[in-house]
């Protein structure tokens, strides 16, 4: 079955620095797009980052600058380096894996916490 397994959460003071990283098991990486969301206490899980099969990528307007999302095919992993974080960025952070042409594959790890304290 289809795994996403990410690490590298934990507790880093503000303008600190952390990498997350997801790797996948059980399907085929490489056409997937890739994306970290996030979801604070009391608010809507939102988009951080994402990287689709050609390397595109998107960020949402407060990662822009901060964060950067990378891929490795050949080791089914994605990762997200974020920079001069802030006590906002305080998040429980997902890794997903979206693909569809006639039907939508959708997969989320189990999430890592990241806490910026201030």
């Amino acid at each position: 079955q289809v795994q996403l397994v990410e690490s590298g959460g934990g507790l880093v003071q503000a303008r600190g620095s952390l990498r997350l990283s997801c790797t996948a098991s059980g399907l085929t990486f490489g056409v997937y797009a890739m994306g970290w969301y996030r979801q604070a206490p009391g608010k809507e899980r939102e988009l951080v980052a994402s990287i689709n099969s050609g390397r595109f990528t998107y960020y949402t307007e407060s990662a822009k600058g901060r964060f950067i999302i990378s891929r490795d095919n050949a080791k089914n992993t994605v990762t997200l380096q974020m920079n001069s974080l802030k006590p906002e960025d305080t998040a429980v952070y997902y890794c997903n894996a979206k693909y569809g042409l006639v039907r939508t594959y959708d997969y989320w790890g189990q999430g890592t916490q990241v806490t910026v304290s201030s």
